[in-house]
């Protein structure tokens, strides 16, 4: 992650913790291919207590039907890489950790596709109120950048989120 992108993380996650305590909402995680980059760039942030409720890092399928309730038929149908499975990771970490506002990613971050999806697919969901969707994103990149792009789009969803 070069200082550059690492600046537009920091700059994303001061934006949606801003929002986020100006419209007292709370803010749950789901992550997959970025194993906790997105709780974690949020909780560098000050004032991050009064908005991050916490975060699920669910890298396994298990984890993801277990804990966060996405269908097991759905990941055995579509694999974990899709949009279903990241809106549905985006309503069980809202659900699991009380939150207003659910955020997940999941994706391919290389080096080997995954899932029958190519090296930068990455799906980021998000669930409110409202309803659940899930975002297509296809990052090119070595690993750790295709990790930063992801949670990059996941503060970048969220903020959107938070405006609506």
């Amino acid at each position: 992650m070069n200082n550059q992108h690492h600046l537009s993380l920091h700059h994303l996650s001061e934006q949606a913790v801003r929002q986020a305590l100006e419209l007292k909402r709370t803010v749950a995680t789901a992550e997959s291919l970025t194993a906790g980059m997105v709780s974690a760039v949020l909780a560098d942030t000050p004032g991050a207590s009064g908005m991050l409720q916490g975060g699920v890092v669910a890298y396994q399928n298990s984890v993801k039907t277990d804990v966060l309730k996405v269908s097991a038929e759905l990941l055995a149908r579509v694999g974990s890489v899709d949009t279903g499975v990241a809106a549905d990771m985006a309503q069980g970490a809202r659900t699991a950790l009380g939150a207003d506002i659910g955020v997940s990613t999941t994706g391919v971050a290389g080096p080997e596709a995954h899932d029958g999806k190519p090296v930068g697919t990455v799906y980021i969901g998000i669930a409110t109120a409202a309803g659940t969707n899930g975002y297509e994103y296809v990052f090119s990149g070595n690993r750790s950048e295709i990790r930063g792009q992801a949670c990059g789009a996941a503060l970048e969803r969220l903020i959107e989120a938070l405006a609506s």
